[in-house]
C-alpha cells in the first residue's frame, strides 16, 4: 500500500510509483497509433474512412463509465472490508493478550508458561494468514510450534484453523487443569471466536471474486470503445484526436486496472493492503504485551510501499 505525504500540484503529475500507468501504457500507445492512422486515412481517403458523428460515442462513453464506477465501488468495498477483517483480527489479537494476563496474576510461573505458549500461537496465526491469502505465499512456521503442529499447518488447506484448534485445546486444557473457570474461559474464547470470524471472512474475499461475466463484459466494451474512438471525433478534432482519445483512454483504462488490483486485496501491489505488515504489527503488540525488551522493530515503508 503506498503511504506519503500528499505531493504537491507539480509533483503529482510526475508519480509512477503506485500510478497505473504503467500497466496500461501499452493499451494507451496501442490507442494513440490507431487515432494517428485514422487521422491521417481520414484525411487522405475520406471515402474509405469517413467522418462520423461524436454523438453517439459520447452517449457510450457516459454508459460505460457509469458501469466502471459500479465495479470499482464493489472493487474497493472488497479492500475496505479485507481491512476492516485484519484491524477485526488485530483487535481479537490484544484482548486476548490483555484478558490472558490473568494466568500470571492467578497462577504463578506455571500461568506465565501457559500464557506464553498462548501467545505464541497467536503470534504465528497472522503470519500463517499472510501466506495463505497471497497467491504464492508460503506459510511461516517457526521453532516456536512444536514439530507436529509445524507438519499440520504444512499439510492442511486451512493453515489459520489449525492454530485455532490449537488455541482451543490448550483453553480446554486449561479449564480441566482448573486453571480457568467457565466465565474466564468464555472470555478468552470470545477473542478466539472473533480471530475465526476474521480468518474465514479474509477466505471469503480471497476465494470469491466477482462475477467474471460482469467484468469481461466491461473489459470488452472499454477497450472496445476506446479503439472506436478515434473515428468519431477526427472530423471534430483534427489533429488533436490522438491526444484527446489517448487521454480518455488512460481514465478509462486507468479506472479498468484499478479496479482489478482492489478486487484482490491481498496481493502483492503497490495499492493492495499490506497485510504482511499488519501481522507485523500485531507480532510487536504481543511481544510487547508479554514484556519483552527486544522486541522486533515495527514494518517500516520501503520507497513508499508497505507490504
Amino acid at each position: 500500500m503506498i503511504v506519503r505525504p500528499r505531493p504537491s500540484l507539480f509533483t503529482l503529475f510526475f508519480i509512477l510509483k503506485g500510478s497505473i500507468i504503467m500497466r496500461i501504457f501499452p493499451q494507451m500507445l496501442f490507442v494513440f497509433v490507431v487515432s494517428t492512422l485514422v487521422v491521417i486515412a481520414h484525411r487522405d481517403m475520406p471515402l474509405i474512412v469517413p467522418g462520423s458523428l461524436g454523438a453517439p460515442f459520447a452517449l457510450f462513453g457516459i454508459a460505460i463509465s457509469v458501469f466502471l464506477g459500479f465495479r470499482n465501488n464493489a472493487c474497493y468495498d472488497r479492500w475496505w472490508e479485507a481491512r476492516k477483517c485484519w484491524g477485526q483480527l488485530i483487535y481479537a489479537t490484544r484482548g486476548f493478550a490483555r484478558q490472558s494476563v490473568m494466568l500470571c496474576e492467578l497462577h504463578g510461573e506455571s500461568g506465565k508458561a501457559a500464557r506464553r505458549s498462548l501467545i505464541d500461537l497467536v503470534i504465528v496465526l497472522p503470519h500463517v494468514l499472510v501466506g495463505y491469502l497471497r497467491p504464492g505465499g508460503e506459510q511461516m512456521v517457526t521453532p516456536v510450534l512444536s514439530p507436529d503442529l509445524r507438519e499440520a499447518i504444512r499439510a492442511s488447506k486451512m493453515p489459520a484453523e489449525v492454530l485455532l484448534n490449537q488455541i482451543s485445546r490448550q483453553l480446554a486444557g486449561l479449564r480441566r487443569d482448573e486453571m480457568l473457570t467457565d466465565i474466564q474461559l468464555k472470555m478468552l474464547d470470545e477473542n478466539v471466536q472473533q480471530m475465526g470470524i476474521a480468518v474465514a471472512n479474509c477466505e471469503r474475499i480471497r476465494f470469491t471474486p466477482l462475477p467474471f461475466g460482469y467484468t469481461l463484459l466491461l473489459h470488452r466494451t472499454a477497450h472496445l470503445f476506446c479503439f472506436l474512438l478515434p473515428f468519431g471525433f477526427s472530423d471534430l478534432l483534427g489533429w488533436g484526436t490522438p491526444f484527446v482519445s489517448t487521454l480518455i483512454a488512460y481514465t478509462f483504462f486507468g479506472l479498468d486496472a484499478l479496479g482489478d488490483e482492489l478486487e484482490e486485496p491481498f496481493g502483492l501491489g503497490p495499492n493492495d493492503l499490506p497485510i504482511n505488515a499488519l501481522a507485523g504489527v500485531i507480532e510487536h503488540n504481543l511481544r510487547e504485551a508479554l514484556g519483552e525488551a527486544d522486541l522486533p522493530p515495527l514494518p517500516q515503508r520501503v520507497d513508499y510501499v508497505l507490504t
